[in-house]
């Protein structure tokens, strides 16, 4: 009889090859859907804003789940080499065809792997920086060995940024008064993840507090910070609300931007970018 930890590894399993599907589907319409979002492009801007402020000069970086690349390119337009890896074939082909022949190839390395499987990274070194972006260590139940796994690819003194999707956002709490109690609560009662769907390919995904991230990391890891995002600006999903209320816009980012470091707006955002040092 199958012991509890082996039906828990195969379910984690079967999750990750119905997420690699998702996204390789995804993955041909994926920047079309994603670029030019005013809030998509003011959560990137804030992501990378954060990476800058503790990445040394010229640093090697490791990217988890990259997708199609946009924030591996930024790094190394900006003078970083990056090894960018995801599950999906898709994403990793698409961000191949973009940095082909491109002044920044020899700047990006790819490699399919998931970030429950890191200990195999053929290209395995210790890195400056460790990111990984936009909750794609959501999709992983084994969040708590992903986190203890990093220590070995992280040089003394490196940084790690992650952004989560938080278990608790505020916009999503408001939709109660809509009557949408469904979606108000998911991420309350979701112990044992939630269904998510991409291009008609569900999996589950996970919801992490900051304290869970602290945990994990506290023996090897230093805490640096902690910043919510669209904590005051609307999630991403409420389509064009930059385009269509550019005012208002621009007032919740100016307020976001000065308390996102602020308790409660540092942990009630649909994500958090949570950043450590090691040892």
């Amino acid at each position: 009889m199958a012991t509890a930890k082996a039906v828990s590894m195969l379910s984690n399993h079967t999750n990750e090859i119905k997420v690699s599907g998702a996204f390789t589907k995804q993955s041909g319409v994926f920047d079309q859907l994603y670029t030019g979002d005013a809030i998509i492009q003011y959560k990137r801007s804030r992501v990378r804003s954060h990476i800058l402020n503790y990445a040394k000069n010229n640093g090697s970086m490791l990217e988890l789940n990259c997708g199609t690349g946009d924030d591996a390119i930024f790094f190394a337009q900006a003078g970083f080499t990056v090894h960018a890896t995801d599950i999906s074939t898709g994403m990793l082909g698409v961000l191949r065809k973009k940095i082909d022949g491109k002044a920044i190839e020899s700047r990006i390395t790819t490699e399919q792997c998931s970030f429950t499987e890191l200990p195999l990274l053929k290209n395995k070194k210790a890195f400056d920086y460790v990111y990984s972006n936009f909750g794609g260590l959501n999709c992983s139940a084994e969040l708590e060995k992903v986190l203890r796994s990093l220590d070995g690819l992280v040089k003394k003194g490196g940084i790690i940024t992650l952004v989560i999707i938080s278990n608790f956002c505020l916009w999503e709490t408001l939709l109660l008064f809509k009557g949408k109690f469904k979606t108000a609560f998911r991420r309350f009662f979701a112990g044992n993840g939630r269904n998510a769907q991409v291009e008609g390919h569900f999996f589950k995904c996970w919801y992490y507090p900051p304290s869970f991230v602290k945990k994990c990391l506290r023996d090897n890891f230093e805490f640096l910070s902690l910043e919510g995002l669209c904590t005051i600006v609307p999630p991403s999903y409420i389509e064009k609300f930059g385009e269509n209320h550019p005012a208002t816009f621009r007032f919740l980012v100016n307020k976001e931007d000065k308390w996102k470091a602020r308790w409660p707006w540092n942990r009630i955002g649909d994500y958090y970018i949570i950043s450590f040092r090691k040892k």
